[in-house]
């Protein structure tokens, strides 16, 4: 069951290539179980089964080309 989340705000994607690379990247942290990516506002929304550090959130979303805000 998904009770950690983290939100933030991704920076420098334009399409939906960029949301899948974003998504894909995230996914592959350690307990995440779920990514939620908006294009237009750029919101990053995960949940996890347990705490994940923002600097692995940060390092995954860096890894796909973009930065967190």
């Amino acid at each position: 069951m998904s009770n950690h989340t983290f939100t933030g705000t991704v920076v420098g994607m334009t399409c939906e290539h960029c949301v899948a690379s974003v998504t894909e990247e995230v996914a592959e942290v350690a307990s995440v179980t779920g990514v939620d990516v908006d294009l237009a506002s750029g919101t990053l929304t995960v949940a996890a089964t347990e705490p994940v550090s923002d600097e692995a959130i940060r390092a995954a979303v860096e890894e796909a080309g973009y930065h967190l805000a």
